[in-house]
């Protein structure tokens, strides 16, 4: 077995060190927004029903959903999900946040291609992020008495494998879908020049943390490629 897996256990603290520190940036920034009042006096809710009909969509449902940065976008029942804060209230977070979730569902009306991509990995990454940890551990665990413990540490790289093509399938879908609604909150003159740039941000930061979460998930895929690959016989 891999020596207290004392690197896992390294990278794995990096990640949540940085992961924090972004997200705690994030928050921040997201309070800061939050007390900068949008001088059209709309909701977000009102800003994403607003984006949703001049995008010519019209199937989709505005809900609000429970917690603090809950939003989300859902392609199955074609709802954009609002946290409370983001849904009633009327600042320069909100609608950031308002207008992202509705680029995502014009990337789903428009067929957008890292989108439909990142949708048909769904399924299998959700068998990946439940069983990929488990083959990977196993089979180093059986590695020095049988040969099956190869196959199975290669069968749990390759699940894990999956799951981080996800996340930085997941970059492209969320940078354009900040892009979307950066260009149509200006081009539709929803926002003033300050409360674009505190939209811009926020949507800035809200990315990053999906950047560290790849390269995390890239970093644990590399480590464990090396050791288990490196241990073949």
């Amino acid at each position: 077995m891999f020596s207290g897996y004392m690197g896992y256990y390294v990278i794995t603290g990096i990640i949540a060190l940085v992961s924090g520190l972004v997200s705690s940036r994030l928050k921040s920034k997201f309070n800061h927004y939050s007390k900068l009042q949008l001088r059209n006096g709309m909701t977000g809710a009102e800003i994403a029903q607003k984006m949703l009909i001049d995008n010519g969509i019209r199937d989709v449902k505005v809900i609000s959903t429970p917690g603090m940065l809950t939003d989300h976008y859902n392609p199955r029942n074609k709802t954009v999900n609002l946290s409370e804060g983001v849904y009633h209230q009327r600042n320069a977070a909100a609608a950031a946040v308002a207008a992202h979730e509705c680029g995502h569902a014009v990337q789903h009306a428009t067929a957008y291609s890292w989108l439909t991509m990142r949708s048909k990995l769904v399924p299998l990454v959700n068998i990946s992020s439940k069983m990929s940890m488990w083959a990977i551990m196993g089979g180093v665990a059986l590695m020095a008495s049988m040969k099956l413990g190869q196959t199975i540490a290669m069968i749990g790289l390759a699940l894990y494998a999956v799951s981080t093509l996800f996340s930085f399938i997941t970059l492209p879908v969320e940078y354009d879908a900040s892009k979307r609604a950066l260009v149509w909150l200006e081009q539709a003159n929803m926002v003033t020049s300050q409360e674009y740039d505190g939209a811009k941000d926020a949507l800035k930061w809200a990315a990053r943390t999906y950047v560290v979460a790849a390269l995390g998930s890239l970093a644990t895929l590399l480590y464990f490629a090396i050791q288990i690959l490196g241990r073949r016989r």
